[in-house]
């Protein structure tokens, strides 16, 4: 397996680290320096410098491996590589030692700034100490237009790559549908969407700006609308997102519906995370009537090698490396059974994906009938070790981190749950879980000991409840994994788990997987609770919910998980806006601490409210009492639906 040794993420602003499930963005090279919207150009640019002569670098700002990783600087063969920071004369490129910039002599032809100069501020410092002749060269030939950018005075921003990648397909009987909201407007900001499609070959076959509409107007793309708008035949590819003049969040977030040509075919998913991982996890294998699918998306306008990503079972060494090589931007779809033909539920699944692509979706088609589920892998970090202060500090932080999954109406859905490592650095698991009723109450706990990183412990909520002696009273409830040291055991705070629901009367399926948090608190630990906007602790609601179209009904299954005591009972305000962004109606829910509710789109408005709000129209979760965590999904009662969780902006 090979490395893209690229900085996707700065942790310089995170008290722990890496974070991808809020709201920074992770650095903003990487995404300027592999936007598909400069990729000619730098192709173009690249093929101009090996024409320039001896190349030397400057590296002021320590990026040169990410310049390199994407263009391929050390075939440049550079005469010399130079820092500015006295601290980096130990560090070197392609086996040329650091000097510092202020020792330039003779000898070179070109000088190639690594870095985006705003301003010409990098190159007006040193233009004094050059020797005459010397041709400078900077990053700044790789820019966008100036009507992409979002912050004129400093390119790398993060608001100027309010970016991400979508699978759209459409073809053989499979459609797609992305949908969000616009959060972007603000006052007189008129930001848009631009969109790219690439198809399996990374060959851009579609590109339009999609108009946002007013401020919390709903966005809706659709493949067999692009497939028509552009006269398309069938597809399956990349679509890229960018938000275009954004004042606030810098990252694309939505919601994937994919659905077939028949009414049993429906699954869900979410956004796939704007950066690439190293590695991810959190896929369970199939069982021995399913075909497991993982669905690449490059991410870069480099090619992934053939044998540069693999597959292996979590806590396994046998590595199956896939032998293909996938073109820029290209998308893929691995048949991971057959690379691992003997993984089976539970085993869990590890994929080595070097930082070439963001958060794959992993696809399962199941029995004869070919039902399908969509799920997405979920980022395995490299960057944590156990944490003792969690351990230490546990009397002061209540129930602590809280990996809170949904238990659907029991009498429709049964429910599997599977505790999932998610860092490389997690040899065991010690938790426990607890099932609560959704009115509250603790009906069933349940010790799972120390997992080790090889074990798989499914935790079937039926047998559960049948074991203990235990029953919902109210029809649902929730689940809670929590941290228990009873036995010893290290802790990192990155704690998931996967659930597994099946619709009794049809037999399809959904799986959602979530991690950690602390919820409800009036301290920090950490950056715990985290908050969306601002520093935490965040302990506000808003998430979106988007709703069914074509007969279809939505659920939604709001948790009210607290790590310590908190308000009594929610104040969560129902918001249903129409597609233009008009509040139609408001609807009040309370919700008991510790409890949950389980709510359809069809009971919770009346049918002349509904018809006011038309097609298209979104849900928005609000509460400014306490933060809520949600599941959402489509329904057709006993023939199929689909579930994930929310997302909140």
């Amino acid at each position: 397996m090979t490395k893209l040794d690229i900085n996707t993420f700065n942790n310089a602003d995170h008290s722990r680290g890496w974070r991808p499930g809020n709201n920074s963005g992770g650095t903003s090279l990487f995404k300027a320096l592999g936007h598909p919207g400069v990729a000619e150009q730098g192709r173009a640019w690249r093929a101009a410098l090996n024409n320039a002569g001896r190349v030397a670098i400057y590296d002021p700002l320590g990026d040169v491996q990410t310049v390199n990783a994407l263009y391929n600087l050390q075939a440049l063969a550079p005469v010399a590589y130079f820092v500015q920071q006295v601290e980096h004369l130990d560090r070197e490129f392609n086996g040329v030692p650091a000097e510092l910039i202020s020792s330039i002599g003779d000898g070179i032809d070109t000088l190639l700034i690594t870095a985006f100069d705003d301003g010409g501020k990098l190159a007006s410092h040193i233009a004094h100490v050059l020797p005459e002749g010397i041709r400078m060269e900077t990053l700044d030939a790789l820019r966008l237009p100036a009507d992409r950018i979002t912050v004129k005075h400093a390119y790398l921003d993060p608001k100027n790559f309010a970016t991400n990648f979508a699978l759209l397909r459409d073809m053989d009987g499979q459609h797609t549908r992305v949908v969000t909201a616009n959060y972007w407007t603000a006052g007189n900001s008129a930001p848009v969407l631009w969109c790219r499609l690439m198809d399996e070959s990374g060959k851009t076959i579609a590109e339009w700006d999609e108009d946002l509409g007013p401020a919390g107007s709903t966005i809706v793309i659709d493949s067999q609308a692009v497939r028509q708008r552009f006269g398309l035949g069938d597809f399956c590819g990349s679509l890229f997102l960018h938000a275009v003049g954004a004042p606030f969040h810098e990252i694309v977030k939505y919601a994937l519906d994919t659905y077939g040509d028949g009414e049993d075919q429906m699954s869900c998913t979410h956004d796939a995370n704007a950066w690439p991982a190293e590695y991810y996890a959190g896929v369970p294998a199939p069982d021995a009537d399913e075909q497991l699918i993982l669905w690449v998306q490059n991410s870069h306008p480099i090619e992934i090698p053939a044998g540069a990503i693999g597959f292996n079972l979590v806590g396994g060494q046998d590595v199956s490396a896939y032998p293909e090589a996938i073109p820029p931007f290209g998308t893929r779809m691995i048949d991971v059974g057959a690379l691992l033909p003997d993984a089976r539920f539970p085993d869990q699944i590890e994929i080595r994906a070097g930082e070439y692509f963001v958060r794959p979706r992993y696809e399962v088609v199941r029995g004869p009938n070919g039902s399908r589920r969509i799920a997405h892998a979920n980022v395995e970090r490299t960057d944590l070790q156990p944490d003792p202060a969690i351990q230490a500090n546990a009397e002061h932080l209540g129930r602590g981190y809280i990996m809170p999954l949904p238990v659907l109406p029991v009498d429709e859905f049964e429910t599997v749950c599977l505790p999932t490592p998610m860092a490389t650095g997690q040899t065991e698991l010690p938790i426990r879980a607890e099932l609560f009723d959704a009115s509250g109450d603790l009906v069933a706990e349940k010790y799972l000991g120390r997992i080790q990183r090889r074990e798989s412990v499914v935790l079937e909520i039926d047998a559960w409840m049948k074991e203990a002696g235990a029953s919902l009273p109210s029809g649902s409830g929730h689940i809670e994994f929590l941290y228990d040291f009873r036995d010893g055991g290290g802790a990192d705070g990155w704690l998931h788990a996967l659930a597994r629901i099946e619709q009794r009367e049809s037999g399809h399926r959904a799986e959602t997987i979530f991690g950690a948090h602390m919820f409800n608190m009036p301290i920090v630990f950490r950056d715990e609770p985290q908050s969306y906007v601002g520093r935490p602790p965040g302990l506000t609601t808003r998430l979106f919910l988007r709703l069914g179209s074509n007969g279809a009904d939505t659920m939604c299954h709001l948790l009210y998980p607290a790590s310590m005591p908190w308000a009594e009972k929610s104040s969560t305000d129902m918001n249903l806006f129409s597609a233009k962004g008009e509040l139609i109606a408001t609807t009040r829910i309370e919700i008991p601490c510790g409890g949950s509710r389980h709510i359809r789109y069809s009971t919770l408005f009346d049918v002349d409210t509904r018809t006011r709000a038309g097609d298209n129209a979104y849900v928005q979760i609000r509460d400014v009492t306490c933060r809520l965590f949600g599941f959402h999904g489509l329904i057709r009662p006993g023939v199929a639906f689909c579930l994930d969780h929310m997302f909140g902006y």
